[in-house]
């Protein structure tokens, strides 16, 4: 509780201070109208708390919308400003403060971001000197606007790159934000029952109560299904026309693999079926890729997606699970082949999610014999050339 009271009055310090400053700069910060924050502030607040809901942390629309008023007041002229208004508006637990650290310094480049046991006397500090310095205080304070602008403004723009052509510091980049995508998994229920305030009547559990009070029936027992994280299957395209997102994609599945090992199974496929969940396992995603690597023995092969989902088909269950295929299509085999496996799948499966990297292109159509014959047995069509494409698969999945 101390340590408590003692962030908030931190936190109310800086409320103070940065009133002040509002009021000394005479006005709010750039394009902000009487209720909100910017185009440019809110295009970049937006995307951050998108990598929020992807580390986990419930910034949800209301949330980033106090946000986006609290920048109104405070401005966006400081990163400790911009800090604790994110910090006090998108936190929804003491758990979340981690994450949000976390997020914002990878989100903001540089930035100086605090452990959450720490209130971050280095930026209170920074903060005060800003307000009171006088002369040097408005290039001080448009010195760091622009910084966090341009810095900001990258990460969103990086979110929007086809992965395909980024050079290896961007690479990166994009692979440590994909590490942070972990969202949680659409719940389904179990046969197995738990106890529960409402639901059916537990007869048993009734009965034996009953019977230990010498048979008076004083409260009526209940029970309800179980619940457990629906499963993903994931099958990765690593055939030759796939090898510049192959990688990236590869990294996706370790990150859905690492969040829900019980509930997620991933395969390579291209001219054989090669199973990778043991592989993805590790916790270091360095490790995990090379042991991928030396697993797949055909990489940048042909493609033979019909045989190779007749193969999964035979040997694995896909029964009520979200089956996630990654690939552009180019099927050398049989194209009747896979339009027959596609549509067993599509009987099977709770949800066919097809991944294709180039419908991220602008005038992508799916002329391929592949597609054409996947088609009419996908649910979800998406793109998978990019982090924001990523996210959506990974929002895609959380709530399928």
């Amino acid at each position: 509780m101390a340590e408590a009271d003692r962030t908030g009055a931190d936190m109310a310090e800086v409320d103070r201070t940065g009133a002040d400053g509002a009021r000394a700069d005479g006005a709010r910060a750039d394009g902000a109208g009487a209720d909100g924050a910017g185009a440019d502030v809110v295009a970049t607040m937006t995307g951050f708390a998108h990598t929020l809901r992807a580390a986990g942390v419930a910034a949800d629309h209301e949330r980033t919308q106090n946000l986006l008023r609290a920048l109104a007041v405070v401005g966006v002229t400081e990163p400790a400003a911009v800090y604790w208004a994110g910090r006090a508006t998108l936190c929804a637990s003491p758990d979340d403060i981690a994450r949000y650290d976390r997020c914002f310094a990878a989100y903001f480049g540089g930035t100086r971001a605090t452990r959450s046991r720490s209130p971050a006397p280095a930026v209170t500090i920074t903060r005060h000197t800003v307000a009171l310095d006088g002369g040097r205080s408005g290039a001080r304070r448009e010195e760091e606007e622009e910084t966090l602008a341009a810095v900001a403004s990258g990460a969103e723009v990086l979110r929007h790159r086809d992965v395909a052509v980024l050079g290896p510091a961007e690479r990166a980049e994009i692979n440590r934000m994909i590490a942070l995508l972990a969202r949680g998994r659409e719940q389904r229920a179990s046969r197995r029952f738990t106890p529960s305030h409402r639901g059916r009547l537990d007869e048993r559990r009734t009965i034996r109560e009953a019977l230990r009070r010498g048979g008076e029936v004083s409260r009526l027992r209940r029970r309800t299904h179980r619940t457990r994280p629906r499963r993903v299957v994931l099958l990765i395209d690593v055939s030759g026309s796939m090898t510049p997102y192959a990688d990236t994609l590869l990294r996706f599945a370790h990150t859905l693999v690492r969040s829900q090992p019980r509930a997620t199974e991933a395969f390579s496929v291209g001219t054989r079926l090669t199973r990778l969940t043991a592989e993805l396992r590790h916790r270091d995603p360095a490790r995990a890729m090379n042991a991928v690597s030396q697993a797949i023995p055909d990489w940048s092969g042909g493609t033979r997606l019909g045989e190779e989902l007749k193969a999964f088909l035979a040997r694995h269950e896909a029964r009520g699970a979200v089956v996630v295929i990654a690939s552009d299509g180019w099927e050398r085999g049989d194209a009747a082949l896979l339009a027959a496996q596609m549509a067993r799948l599509s009987r099977l499966a709770h949800r066919v999610v097809w991944v294709n990297p180039h419908k991220g292109h602008e005038g992508y159509q799916p002329l391929t014999a592949g597609m054409r014959a996947a088609l009419p047995y996908i649910d979800d069509f998406v793109a998978g050339h990019s982090l924001a494409a990523f996210e959506d698969l990974a929002e895609r999945l959380a709530h399928a």
